[in-house]
Formats: C-alpha cells, structure tokens, sequence
C-alpha cells in the first residue's frame, strides 16, 4: 500500500477489507493522548475570528519570541513561502524528510538539491555543501531519521547564508519536546533577523492536527509578503480558541513532556525486544530501516495495525500507541511476525 503521508486510515481500511474502528493508527507521529479540548462557545462559532483574541499573545509567551504569523498549519507555509524567493534558487533539502518541502520548492520553479540525512557526516556534508546553496531547509528534529542539528551550527550556516541573501528555514514541527533546542531560544525577544524562518506547529505534541494551526516566526517584511497571500481570516476562530488554550495550558505542556519521553523510550525498547533495530527517531515516533519494510509494514497491516512506510531508504516509521491496551496490542503483533 503506497503512503505519501502518515495517515490515510480510510484507504488501509478498504485496501485490506477491515473496518476503520478495528485498526491501531501510527503512522502519523502524532501525540495519541493530545490536548483535552472542550466546546467552544457558541459565539466562537458565530462571529468572524479577530487577531486581538489572545492567541498571538499566548504563542508569543509559549515560543518565547514576538512577532509570530499565526497559519492553518505549517503546511500554508511551505507551499507558500518558496513562491516568496526568485525562480531559480538552489535549495538543499534533507533526504530523506518530510516530502513536502521539496514539493513545494519545486513547483515553484527552484532547483531541488537532496541533502544526505543518514550516517556519521551528515553535518560536514551540509556545511560542504552550503557555498553552492542560496536556501537550506532542514526540519530539526528531522523527520523520520530524528537528527537534531545544535542550535550554534544553525546560527552559523545562517550567517554564512544571510551573508548572500540566502534563507535557513528550519521547520521545528518535532521540537516541542525539546524546547531547550530551538534556534528561537537563540534569538531576540522581537523574532529571528533577515533569513531565518522557523516553523512551528501543534499538530504534534500537542496532537491537535485537525485544527491546522502553525506559525512562522521571520523577519517583518517577510511575514508581512506571507500574510497577504493567506489572505484575511486564515485560521477558523474554533481554531484560534482551541490554539489559545493548549499554548496557555503549561502543566499540561510540562506533564505531556514527561509522558511522551518515557513513551518514546518505550517503544524503542519494545522493538528491539522483538529484534527490530531502530536507526533513529524522536519521542514521538522511531524509525527503522529493514529491507523488508513493504513486507512488515503488509503483515502488521494484516493485523490492522497501521505504519508508515517510506521506499528511499527502505524504512518504518513507528508512532506511540495510547494506552496499554494498544501497547500491548502493538506488542502481541510484533512477536506475531
């Protein structure tokens, strides 16, 4: 069954003939146990959203930095943001990684150089490459190899690249967990300078990935290009009220760290109790690579368990399962094999 992304529980369910209730979904990364939102009032409903709701605000305390562009979804901002740079662009992209920032340069007419994720150079390699590039995009963490580039050598590549009018755009979408690592803890309160885009997103950790909520955090003039091609009233108020409240709510956030932590630890030593050697990841997800990927990711199909499969390198990507009735029934599947 081919995936372009996690996800697609409807299609597993007719490819395989299992109803959609029956399946265990962790092909997404995303935080199974994810924020408990209530209603919304009724007049969040009713009215158009406002951009003086508290959200800016409240994303401005959790992401330590102003100036942030609130989007429906980080995803608005990589379609969008190559179509901001002249046609042409050199732009090193991870491979492999999330898929869609390469789409998205190359609809948009740059030229797509593939970055090496794997192995022991991976760092020595980007910064070899880096003269010849005009943009370099890197999720950090990345997914689903789990590489975390330190904050003081993204500070450097992007000097070398602002220097040339170059971007670094780093997409922190697995960084929640970690956020002692983010380049925005290295920048000032007012936001990032001129070519350095960061995008964040609570799809994740905060497992609120049908509300499409992300941000952007660039300098003004950028955010400014970015915003008029959303065009007013981007995010839903639904949307607004429910970002708001996961981004103010800190025990949770704290707690949920903690969890996902211990969960992640987990799962690594659940695989490699059923011999599967894990190559990277991060506390939301592991990633392995086997040769055989199209058939494990078949036979845990066969048991309505739902991976992702990626075909260069081979490879599986694990998520977290959330309770101990799916860990354990990760785990009877697994020795199954």
């Amino acid at each position: 069954m081919t995936q372009v992304h996690g996800g697609g529980l409807r299609a597993a369910a007719r490819h395989y003939g299992i109803a959609p209730e029956h399946w265990l979904d962790l092909s997404t990364g995303i935080n199974p146990n994810g924020y408990p939102l209530g209603l919304p009032p009724a007049v969040v409903w009713a009215r158009l959203p406002e951009s003086d709701d508290g959200l800016e605000a409240a994303a401005a305390r959790y992401y330590g930095c102003e100036g942030l562009l609130p989007l429906p979804g980080s995803q608005a901002a990589i379609q969008l943001l190559p179509q901001l740079r002249p046609v042409a662009a050199r732009v090193g992209i991870l491979a492999p990684s999330y898929n869609e920032h390469a789409r998205g340069w190359r609809l948009a007419g740059h030229r797509v150089e593939a970055l090496p994720a794997l192995g022991e150079g991976v760092q020595a390699a980007i910064e070899a490459r880096l003269p010849h590039l005009d943009v370099l995009v890197l999720v950090n963490p990345n997914n689903p190899t789990g590489l975390r580039v330190p904050v003081e050598t993204l500070l450097r590549w992007h000097q070398q690249l602002v220097g040339r009018g170059g971007w670094l755009v780093v997409d922190e979408a697995f960084m929640d967990t970690v956020p002692e690592h983010s380049v925005l803890t290295a920048t000032p309160d007012s936001g990032p300078g001129p070519g350095l885009l960061v995008l964040r997103s609570l799809g994740k950790f905060f497992g609120l990935a049908g509300a499409r909520v992300g941000f952007l955090s660039a300098e003004p003039a950028l955010r400014a290009a970015l915003a008029e091609r959303l065009g007013p009233w981007a995010l839903s108020g639904p949307a607004r009220w429910a970002a708001t409240r996961a981004l103010e709510d800190r025990a949770w956030q704290e707690q949920t760290r903690a969890t996902l932590t211990l969960a992640g630890a987990r799962l690594e030593q659940l695989l490699r109790r059923c011999g599967i050697t894990t190559a990277g990841g991060a506390a939301l997800f592991r990633w392995v690579r086997r040769e055989d990927a199209v058939v494990l990711q078949d036979a845990l199909a066969r048991q309505a368990i739902l991976v992702r499969r990626f075909d260069d390198p081979a490879s599986l990507r694990f998520g977290l399962p959330g309770d101990e009735a799916q860990w354990h029934r990760l785990e009877q599947a697994l020795e199954a094999l």
